[in-house]
Order: structure tokens, then sequence, then C-alpha cells
């Protein structure tokens, strides 16, 4: 009987095509570009940070018009959505790639701190979306005298 050595690695690449193969089957892929627009979900880039005054909100929105954006605060979360709308003068039938998604947007960000709405400021140019949400104000110390009988 000869000995024959045993190598543990000898299966592996099939092993990985069989995996491959369930996978593929599993989970069909297409390339046809309509499809890639099908799935397409936009979020607009948001960026968030602190100032002295408060906290600061830039959404990068280009394409939409001002008026087809809301924001709203309620119970501590800030909401900002909107839509962008497709090019109703190019016929779907001309395009040769389309990369820019349409349709409608939502991005939802929890505040750390009541706020009053009433206070905050948003501004739109240039596709920039510009929100200053003040600090909330503190209420002063009150003192209480009390009277020792």
């Amino acid at each position: 009987m000869a000995i024959a050595r045993w190598d543990p690695f000898q299966n592996l690449s099939s092993l990985q095509d069989r995996i491959n193969r369930i996978f593929a089957e599993t989970f069909p892929h297409t390339t046809q570009d309509r499809d890639d627009l099908v799935s397409c979900a936009w979020k607009p880039a948001v960026d968030i940070y602190e100032t002295e005054s408060g906290l600061k909100i830039k959404a990068e929105l280009p394409g939409v018009r001002k008026q087809d954006v809301s924001i709203e605060v309620k119970e501590n979360v800030l909401t900002i959505q909107g839509e962008r709308a497709a090019d109703s003068e190019v016929k779907e039938e001309n395009y040769y790639r389309r990369e820019r998604c349409c349709g409608i947007f939502h991005r939802a960000f929890t505040l750390q701190e009541a706020v009053t709405p009433d206070k905050i400021k948003a501004s739109f140019k240039d596709g920039m979306l510009e929100i200053d949400i003040p600090r909330p104000e503190q209420p002063a110390a009150r003192r209480i005298n009390v009277e020792i009988e």
C-alpha cells in the first residue's frame, strides 16, 4: 500500500466554484443599466458640525428646486425631504448612460437637545442647503427663599 500525502487545499478551488454558483443562483446579478436605475436610492450628502452659536447642517442638493425641499422638526428629530425631478426634455430611449438619481429623498437626524423650531434658520443657494440650529437657552437659576420656623 502506497502512502499518499494529504493536501488540505487540494479541493479548495472546486469548493470556491461551488459556493460561487450557489450565490449566483440564489442572488442573480444583471448588468443591465435599466436595473441600476430602478434600484437607485438617492441620499444627499450631509455635513453636521458645531459652531459657536449651535449646530450647522449643510446638505448638497444639486438639481433640486427650493420649493421642492421641506424641513420639519418634531420631537427632537429634524427631517429634510424633497424631490429631484427627472429631466423631462430627454426621452428615455435617447440615453446612453444615466448615473444621476432622481426622485424623492428623505434624511432624518435626532437632535441631542430640545430646540425651538421657530429659531431655526435655513438658506438655500446654488444647490446647497444650510440649516442653522441655535443652542437651546438654558433656564436661568432661580433662587427660592426658605423660611425657617
